[in-house]
């Protein structure tokens, strides 16, 4: 394998890709999250609530896994 040196990898690049054709965002998203951070948080899922109840079931009956949940987190 040969090693290319900076401008035939630059050139490798702007042949292969194209210019991005906006910079910007195409509208503000500064006032959509203003909104989001004024909603009230959504409750807790029951997939949440059962997934919580696994993990302490687990820790309940198996004390040496709690080094494992921890090692997840």
């Amino acid at each position: 394998m040969t090693r290319l040196n900076d401008q035939q990898t630059q050139a490798l690049l702007k042949q292969h890709m194209k210019p991005m054709a906006q910079a910007e965002p195409s509208r503000d998203l500064w006032p959509r999250m203003l909104r989001r951070l004024d909603e009230k948080p959504r409750p807790f899922s029951n997939f949440d609530l059962v997934l919580f109840a696994l993990v302490v079931l687990v820790i309940i009956l198996w004390p040496k896994s709690i080094a494992g949940f921890f090692y997840q987190l």
